[in-house]
């Protein structure tokens, strides 16, 4: 069989390379999703303005566990270990105020319009 190639190395390389170039397709109606970043013991952006219906991610980039904690008792994470994430969706405008319990000086706030 010399010669001849096979059929899966001659496709594979067109299969990836058509993954690859492929556009996400993102609904209109899904807000894509907004990032606070939790690092240097510091919320980053410290407030973040967002539309109703946009979840929020926040990304822990410290070597310690950090929470999300709303002043009202509306979302509360548990230890986010290092590059893990807390996500919640934000359904009604208000501002919302939150703080790291194992770090109470970490401060930082939502408004939802």
């Amino acid at each position: 069989m010399r010669g001849r190639n096979s059929p899966l190395l001659t496709t594979l390389p067109v299969a990836v390379l058509l993954t690859l170039c492929t556009p996400m397709i993102v609904r209109a109606d899904q807000p894509l999703p907004a990032q606070i970043v939790i690092k240097d013991f510091k919320f980053t952006p410290m407030s973040l303005t967002v539309r109703a219906g946009t979840t929020v991610m926040w990304a822990n980039r410290d070597d310690e566990p950090h929470t999300v904690v709303s002043d009202n008792g509306l979302f509360r994470s548990g230890a986010i270990d290092t590059d893990a994430t807390f996500n919640f969706r934000f359904d009604r405008p208000g501002t919302y105020h939150f703080i790291c319990s194992i770090h109470p000086q970490m401060l930082g706030t939502v408004v939802v319009q």
